[in-house]
């Protein structure tokens, strides 16, 4: 397992950990991801424990190979995107927040791009460049 830190601030409670499970695969990228809380637990139990928030699975292996086995990135910064931009809507907005917004936007254009060139070349849901 390695964690990884860069979601953690220094100067405040950092209680979510994010642990990678896999090591990485032939694309050279890691597939699984356990985020978890440390958690102070009542005074009459002392101490603290580690909650299982969510395991993030990638997609394994190119689909038309492995077939459908996992999240994409462009999935799960869809869920970032719309977070965002409910903030933006509500009581939350702010110009970081439609900094990142803007952003996670580019990144997602970023990724789609390279899909479509993928699919030019028809190469897309296969191991090749």
């Amino acid at each position: 397992m390695r964690p990884l830190t860069d979601h953690k601030i220094e100067g405040i409670d950092n209680q979510i950990n994010i642990n990678v499970l896999d090591e990485p695969g032939a694309g050279g990228a890691c597939h699984e991801y356990l985020i978890s809380a440390t958690v102070l637990l009542r005074e009459i139990e002392l101490g603290t424990k580690e909650i299982k928030l969510c395991q993030i699975s990638f997609q394994n292996g190119p689909v038309l190979e492995a077939g459908i086995n996992g999240l994409t990135q462009e999935a799960l910064i869809t869920v970032c995107i719309d977070r965002l931009r409910c903030f933006q809507e509500g009581d939350f907005a702010c110009d970081d927040n439609q900094d990142a917004l803007s952003h996670l936007e580019a990144a997602l254009t970023c990724l789609q791009k390279r899909t479509r060139t993928r699919l030019e070349r028809g190469v897309e849901g296969r191991s090749m460049l």
